[in-house]
């Protein structure tokens, strides 16, 4: 044997001999925690910084939940705790267990005519919520009747309070079902002082569910700290995920208003008002908590910003609301609502939350509540479709307003016969600092014609009223949603003749006819009034024109992802006014007339008094030239 063999062999041996000291010693150690296992000491306390021990030496009879963490302290002692931090020794563990204390997760369904419902034994909450009447857009794409989800296990809620110095979650509590049917169900979970108790009721042809919460044996000393806290995250409905983040947000109450975080960056806000409701909210449904009295000052709640890469949830958002406690026995009733974003619904509720039906604010939400919004619900009932609803209703607005574009047109043919008489003004007058004569003569050749350059102004402001309401009320109607008209599956979205694949920046990946149909119509509108329209006569003011031609192309952008029945009522409407405008100039007005009675107002320049604006406007203008004059 060579000198390399006999060191290898030593080598070798050296190696075997430590291992089996290593071995030895391992084995006297664990001996040593397994010698300790069976010994109790409720004086000693738990080292969080200790290590799991591996589980090759577990005494116990059954599986551990997993909700208890296997510790050990620097006894070698294991013990387990639970998530409300209590300590289990092996033999307590053992006795639950066998005595069945640890019960496995399971679910009640509450269900009515209207909602379903999965209630969880794990925390006492709601992890799902179906509506019966509705369906997703994939669903309802693919003809497929299951009922819309608005929310999973992601979403979560519960109780917060004290006892002494812990804390307690009610979602981190393991109920107990005590009784439940197919619209009741009353759980209870037992604390480290009492118990608490969980009611949920429903009744048919109701959203509602009506929430009672309850304890036993819990001291009233912080009951002032008792909190409703929730996380929730809705998911997505609808076709078009950027367009549901952009009506997404926590509504609340605030003192008989309502108030809401922005929709598209983080926000929290600290509510020092006693909100009744408390919304979380997407395009067309929502998941609202009540509470009759209002919710206690110091309530907060936060959205977070929406997620770009995210297809299945719309939104984060926290509340963490007071519930003005004042003893524990005392019961807390909160309603939940689930369900539609409908304001005859929501009204029925008395306490504002209609208001979650954006129909925008002012004199817009008082056009929309009281008129445009009764009269296309009327035409709905009648059977109708929503397109042919929307295009009734467009009929009945612009016979409302056929006086105001008589008024309209009857201006601005008054501004064309005068276009050869202003030329000449403009001509005589071609300096910058003669601007204030060349105004006045302006004025005089108005007020002598019987004209004003601001007539056909004002019919238009009238207007403007009812466009502003509209942009908002088909956009939050639920009556358009899913509803299909001509090439538009859906009228509550945009309508799509051609996916490019590709995405446009400000203008998407898809082509919207109606968008390019109401761009269209208001381009040739504007062509057909641009004879009219007067050029600015002072240097640097924009020249009208072609504002208004750009106003056509940016509309494309703007509109194409927005909802087709939107779109559709702008392109029927400015169809119908352009055909009101033609009718009133071939057979209402004759601008040969128009012509003679401007020239018999000319004549006659003292029959026609001032009216208190023009004659203002030129006071203010004689002022003007005195003062140059004083300068000079």
């Amino acid at each position: 044997m060579d000198k390399n063999s006999i060191i290898g062999l030593l080598l070798i041996g050296g190696i075997l001999l430590g291992f089996g000291l290593y071995q030895t010693s391992g084995e006297e150690g664990q001996q040593i925690v397994n010698n300790n296992t069976d010994q109790t000491d409720s004086t000693k306390t738990v080292d969080i910084n200790t290590i799991d021990v591996p589980e090759q030496t577990e005494t116990v009879m059954a599986s551990v939940p997993d909700s208890l963490k296997r510790l050990v302290d620097s006894n070698g002692e294991v013990k387990y705790i639970d998530s409300l931090g209590n300590l289990i020794d092996i033999d307590s563990l053992n006795k639950g267990i066998s005595d069945e204390i640890f019960v496995e997760e399971s679910f009640i369904t509450l269900k009515n005519d209207l909602i379903e419902l999965e209630v969880s034994t794990e925390g006492g909450k709601i992890t799902k919520a179906f509506l019966s009447e509705f369906r997703n857009y994939s669903d309802y794409l693919n003809e497929k009747e299951n009922a819309l989800q608005l929310f999973d296990d992601k979403s979560s809620y519960g109780i917060s309070f004290n006892e002494g110095d812990r804390i307690t979650n009610t979602k981190d509590l393991s109920f107990t079902v005590v009784e439940s049917s197919d619209k009741f169900a009353k759980l209870q979970a037992k604390t480290a002082t009492g118990s608490v108790y969980f009611t949920y009721t429903l009744v048919d042809g109701s959203y509602d569910v009506d929430y009672a919460i309850s304890f036993s044996g819990i001291s009233d000393a912080q009951a002032s700290k008792t909190k409703f806290v929730a996380d929730f995250n809705l998911l997505s409905t609808e076709k078009h995920l950027e367009t549901e983040q952009r009506a997404s947000s926590i509504y609340f109450d605030d003192e008989g208003s309502y108030d809401y975080l922005g929709t598209s960056d983080d926000d929290e806000e600290f509510d020092e008002s006693k909100p009744k409701w408390v919304a979380f909210k997407q395009s067309f449904f929502t998941a609202m908590i009540m509470k009759s009295d209002g919710f206690g000052i110091g309530s907060t709640i936060e959205a977070k910003k929406p997620s770009e890469t995210d297809s299945v949830y719309i939104r984060d958002y926290s509340a963490n609301l007071n519930l003005d406690l004042k003893n524990m026995t005392n019961s807390i009733d909160l309603t939940w609502y689930f369900g539609p974003n409908d304001y005859t619904i929501l009204e029925e509720h008395s306490n504002g939350s209609e208001d979650l039906v954006d129909l925008g604010w002012g004199l817009f939400r008082t056009i929309n509540v009281w008129g445009l919004r009764p009269m296309f619900k009327t035409f709905l009932g009648w059977g109708m479709g929503a397109g042919l609803a929307i295009l009734l209703l467009t009929f009945i607005v612009k016979l409302i307003l056929s006086p105001v574009n008589y008024k309209m047109y009857k201006s601005s043919a008054m501004m064309k016969v005068l276009k050869p008489e202003i030329a000449v003004i403009q001509a005589k007058f071609p300096d910058k600092k003669d601007a204030a004569k060349k105004q006045q003569e302006l004025m005089a050749l108005y007020r002598e014609a019987g004209a004003s350059p601001m007539a056909g102004c004002v019919p238009m402001l009238i207007q403007m009223p009812i466009l502003f309401a509209i942009f908002r009320l088909f956009p939050s109607a639920i009556e358009m949603r899913q509803q299909g008209f001509l090439w538009a599956e859906d009228l509550s979205t945009y309508d799509s003749i051609y996916n490019l694949g590709f995405d446009i920046p400000f203008y998407g990946d898809h082509i919207s006819l109606f968008t390019l149909l109401m761009a269209g119509t208001t381009l040739v509108y504007t062509h057909f009034n641009s004879s009219n329209m007067q050029q600015p006569t002072q240097e640097g003011m924009p020249n009208m024109k072609y504002i208004m031609y750009f106003f056509p192309v940016m509309m494309i952008f703007f509109f194409n992802s927005y909802s087709s029945g939107l779109s559709f009522y702008y392109f029927i409407s400015t169809l119908i006014t352009m055909l009101i405008m033609l009718a009133i100039k071939n057979f209402i007005l004759d601008e040969d007339k128009i012509h003679e009675k401007i020239q018999k107002n000319k004549a006659n320049p003292k029959k026609k008094g001032k009216s208190k604006f023009a004659q203002r406007l030129e006071d203010a203008q004689k002022m003007q030239v005195e003062k140059q004059k004083s300068k000079k």
